[in-house]
């Protein structure tokens, strides 16, 4: 006889108190949680949603971040507070936290992922991330958890947002941190399934990435990698002061790194020093990679919408789910526009027939299958829970 398990959603909307009490009322369908995942709006105060939630959910291990928007069945918000509930014998959780995460990334990673409960009744894992994307190269904190679980835990997760990108915070119990990495260790009886897909494509000539460190990219074909990028957009450098014109011109043209066998991998440029002309990753951009500019529109974002949810409830193996957590890119939020990100949470809610939905608009998303690699830009994560 399976061992009886629930997920539950709970979403309140607005700056009043209360709203971490009622999300989490909300969320607490059943008896017996055993994980409390919140997704803040930077518009509240998180010391008060956590004492808030505290109030309605007792000493229930508890995560979460703030975010650059809010998921919720009813669609997305940007000023709510968002409560995802796991419960019952089906589900074993354990939480890690790692704090100055900058000093530190891979070890962050290693520390958080050994939360994963070993228990032969409940073959189904997966560790969930929830990260500070402006502490570094977040691909370290990938291969810090997958040096320590291998290839047979999946990944998922994503990057604290925040009202700039300038500071984040994580939670962890009733602890607000900064600069850390917040982790949910997830075992279960029943299967839980990842889809990641993208929505972009290439457009014009490769790149070769000739000169690079970590995230920065020095040349592109033996030339200033700034000067390259503008030139393959047929665009001029502004001469009006303006001082967001890279960042705007990036969250809708991103770079791809070719990867055989699968979707190229996006980069979101989120910078360019206009002294050397450098750019600026989010992430790691190897020298010696080959790179093409990236565009998407709204129809190109929703097919990846549909097929990211559709391979994650296809992992499910014919069981309905429970519930489905998101990990939306804000950049993929700035091509669709107010309309369409609310087309999109509906297709999400109309293929998760039913189940209850959640997530929240991240800085950078983490998805692990298979391989070393694993934090993506730019790009949808879906978490669904049989």
């Amino acid at each position: 006889m399976q061992a009886a398990r629930w997920f539950g959603v709970g979403s309140a909307e607005g700056l009043g108190e209360g709203a971490g009490a009622r999300a989490a009322a909300d969320a607490l369908v059943g008896h017996d949680a055993k994980l409390l995942v919140v997704f803040c709006s930077p518009t509240h105060d998180p010391p008060s949603v956590l004492r808030e939630i505290r109030t309605q959910a007792g000493e229930v291990p508890l995560i979460g971040c703030t975010t650059a928007g809010e998921i919720a069945a009813s669609g997305p918000r940007d000023d709510s507070v968002v409560v995802v509930a796991f419960g019952g014998d089906g589900f074993a959780i354990e939480t890690a936290y790692a704090t100055e995460a900058s000093r530190g990334l891979r070890e962050a990673g290693a520390a958080v992922a050994r939360c994963v409960p070993e228990r032969e009744d409940l073959p189904h894992k997966v560790l969930l991330l929830l990260t500070d994307g402006l502490a570094g190269d977040q691909q370290q904190i990938v291969r810090g958890a997958y040096g320590v679980l291998g290839a047979g835990v999946p990944l998922v997760g994503g990057c604290a947002g925040g009202p700039t990108m300038t500071r984040t915070f994580q939670l962890h119990g009733d602890k607000v941190l900064t600069d850390a990495v917040v982790a949910a260790g997830i075992a279960s009886n029943a299967p839980l399934g990842v889809g990641v897909r993208h929505g972009w494509r290439r457009v014009g000539e490769p790149m070769l990435v000739t000169s690079s460190d970590g995230t920065r990219v020095d040349t592109l074909d033996d030339r200033p990698a700034l000067d390259v990028y503008l030139e393959h957009l047929g665009l001029d450098e502004p001469t009006d002061g303006d001082g967001e014109w890279l960042a705007r011109l990036a969250l809708t043209h991103p770079l791809g790194i070719s990867r055989p066998g699968g979707e190229d991998k996006v980069r979101l440029i989120s910078g360019g020093d206009l002294a050397t002309r450098s750019l600026s990753c989010i992430a790691e951009i190897p020298q010696g990679a080959l790179v093409w500019i990236m565009e998407g529109d709204a129809q190109s974002v929703l097919d990846a919408t549909d097929a990211a949810a559709g391979d994650s409830l296809a992992a499910l193996g014919g069981r309905p789910p429970l519930g489905v957590i998101a990990f939306d890119c804000i950049a993929r939020r700035g091509v669709l526009g107010d309309q369409g990100i609310q087309t999109e949470i509906d297709r999400l809610a109309a293929l998760a027939a039913g189940a209850p939905i959640a997530g929240f608009y991240t800085y950078g998303e983490i998805a692990r299958t298979r391989g070393v690699r694993g934090f993506h830009n730019q790009t949808l994560v879906v978490l669904s829970v049989a």
